[in-house]
């Protein structure tokens, strides 16, 4: 994976200017540690931090073609998963290339179909090419998300970077935050709107969405959205239709000039994904896949099974290490280990995230980038087959809300009356909800209860699964590995949302309709077990840590916090945590007692370490 970074100023020459974009491209120094590279034109400025996966000589970049009398130069981050059909049908037409990356592939794409090459590309992108000719920018960003894209304008200046850390690094973007960023930061929680940049007039092209930026104006659109279809397969043939892709996914996701792993929970997820690299390995001869399994120290002390955390995952993992004969890893960290890096996602997120998943998925990370430069992951498949409590619980089904947000009181009530003023938190989260819920596609015909689960369904696409996705590319990029999801493959997302209900919960399971698909692939004791989630934390110590540090932060009359917050509510709520209870995330939470408190800690250090002012 790679940083892109750009700068466009259709009056301004900015062949002088390579001190400021090396400047944003460095910033993202760890998405790239194995190259950089620079593109200066009058009107354009790229920057470009490489991490090299594919073609070390070939795939350089910013990377510049000749097409007759026209010129393109391309930053790009990303992976493309067809890269040989697409040399085969641009080969076909008479184009020719000097190199085997799919970068190249990319760019000479572009020449070829123009806006339309977005339509044929399968793989996770964001990238920016530049039309030297037409003095014209288009950018795109890959359908589900995976990869992310950020830009603004000022003046006559077009700005963009894969961070925003890379956009404030350039000195027309001020850390300017107003009152629908500062909703975003405390209604909305890290689940953030697509699309929203949390600081003033910065937007993200939102996923499935392509830009074109002129010195006259800036166009976006959208060339991929789900579509409500009939569905007319039986379930024999929907599993078969399942199982196909979902192999030809992950086999079309090994392909590596670096050594490939795979995160191993021991649920159904990971463990398919697995199961099938590793039937790969075998059957081409190469080394045992090594698959990786997180641990947190005294977890069997601690856990207490609910109704979204049947069991431990560290047994299931080494049940399918071994069933499938991969090279095992228990990665284990100590509580303090995890303390000690309780405001370090911030670095890698710009903005407050998920708090102690992002610290274990960031130390996750980081171990496995001693041995391994890429890994694929489970990630999406509870969202695209229905896996959540909300999918089936009356609850969330009647609630006329996000079904994340259904305790948002619970965080409401430590706000400040100025700051619930300010942004009207429950009114902000009503319209989010109604937007979305106006993009859900419908199918005529379709019951009540079918349709609400397609808006379920939606939601948890477009709404919940980029929070994961985001923690997901930035705590691995903050590793510097890559990290795959075969579960965002559009052709699968777009077959499976269509699907009815009463298919993806066959035989009475919770996505049945996988478990059928991955049938044969794993023991069944795997193949059938309960829905768990990434773990979080539930030793006290984190609790005790993040409500000190939370206090101790609201202590200082200097904290950018103490006015955003009602203090004694805060105080009120550290009191009531040390009584005996459970304080975990409920589950349709994201943010559990121990969790506020990391937030308010993450809050207060992202407004002093990235200055953040008011306005």
């Amino acid at each position: 994976m790679c940083g892109i970074a750009g700068w466009i100023d259709w009056e301004r020459d900015l062949r002088r200017e390579e001190a400021v974009v090396r400047a944003m491209a460095s910033t993202m120094a760890c998405r790239g540690p194995d190259a950089d590279g620079v593109y200066l034109s009058k009107s354009a400025a790229f920057g470009h931090r490489r991490l090299v996966v594919v073609d070390p000589a070939g795939g350089a970049q910013p990377m510049t073609r000749r097409w007759g009398e026209r010129s393109y130069t391309m930053v790009y981050n990303g992976e493309l998963y067809n890269t040989e059909e697409l040399r085969r049908e641009l080969k076909a037409l008479g184009y020719t290339f000097q190199s085997y990356s799919d970068t190249e592939v990319l760019l000479v794409s572009y020449i070829a179909w123009g806006e339309a090459c977005t339509r044929k590309l399968n793989g996770i992108f964001a990238f920016a090419i530049w039309d030297e000719g037409e003095r014209r920018l288009f950018m795109a960003r890959d359908r589900l998300g995976v990869k992310p894209l950020f830009y603004a304008r000022r003046g006559s200046s077009f700005l963009f970077a894969s961070e925003l850390k890379g956009l404030l690094a350039h000195p027309l973007i001020d850390p300017v935050v107003d009152a629908e960023g500062l909703a975003e930061v405390f209604a909305i929680g890290p689940a953030r709107t697509p699309g929203h940049g949390i600081f003033k007039d910065v937007c993200e092209l939102r996923p499935g969405h392509a830009l074109v930026a002129t010195q006259d104006a800036i166009r976006v659109r959208a060339y991929w959205k789900l579509e409500g279809r009939e569905h007319t397969d039986d379930l024999d043939a929907t599993v078969e239709t399942v199982r196909g892709l979902l192999i030809d996914t992950v086999q079309r996701q090994l392909v590596s000039d670096v050594p490939v792993c795979t995160f191993l929970s021991g649920g159904i997820d990971s463990s398919a994904v697995t199961a099938i690299a590793a039937e790969y390995c075998r059957a081409h001869g190469r080394e045992p896949l090594h698959t990786f399994a997180i641990e947190i120290e005294d977890m069997e002390k601690y856990f207490q099974a609910n109704a979204f955390q049947k069991s431990l995952d560290a047994p299931y993992a080494l049940r399918v290490a071994e069933h499938l004969g991969t090279v095992h890893h228990r990665v284990v960290f100590s509580m303090a280990e995890m303390i000690s890096h309780l405001l370090t996602p911030l670095a890698w997120r710009d903005v407050p995230g998920m708090c102690d998943i992002d610290v274990s998925m960031y130390l996750f990370c980081r171990e496995i980038k001693r041995t391994h430069t890429v890994a694929l992951t489970g990630e999406a498949a509870d969202e695209v087959f229905g896996g959540y409590p909300w999918f089936h619980r009356e609850e969330s089904l009647q609630a006329d809300t996000f079904p994340w947000s259904l305790r948002l009181r619970d965080r409401v009530h430590i706000l400040s009356e100025e700051l619930k003023g300010w942004i009207r938190p429950f009114e902000y989260v009503a319209d989010r909800y109604r937007e979305a819920l106006a993009e859900v596609p419908a199918l005529p015909g379709e019951d009540p209860h079918e349709a609400r689960v397609r808006e379920i369904g939606y939601l948890s696409i477009t709404r919940f699964l980029p929070t994961l996705l985001d923690r997901k590319d930035r705590m691995s990029m903050g590793a510097s590995l890559e990290a795959r999801v075969p579960f965002c493959d559009h052709r699968l997302v777009e077959y499976v949302f269509n699907v009815p209900w009463a298919m993806k919960a066959c035989d009475g399971e919770i996505k049945g309709l996988l478990r059928r698909a991955a049938r044969g692939m794993l023991p069944d004791d795997v193949l059938y077990r309960k829905k768990s989630p990434y773990p979080g934390t539930p030793n006290p110590e984190y609790l005790e840590a993040t409500r000190t540090r939370a206090l101790q932060a609201l202590d200082d009359p200097a904290s950018p916090l103490r006015p955003l917050v009602d203090v004694a509510a805060v105080r009120a709520l550290a009191e009531a945590s040390r009584q005996p209870g459970d304080h975990r995330p409920w589950f349709g939470q994201i943010l559990g007692t121990a969790q506020l408190f990391h937030y308010l800690l993450e809050i207060d250090e992202w407004m002093r370490r990235y200055h953040v002012r008011l306005t």
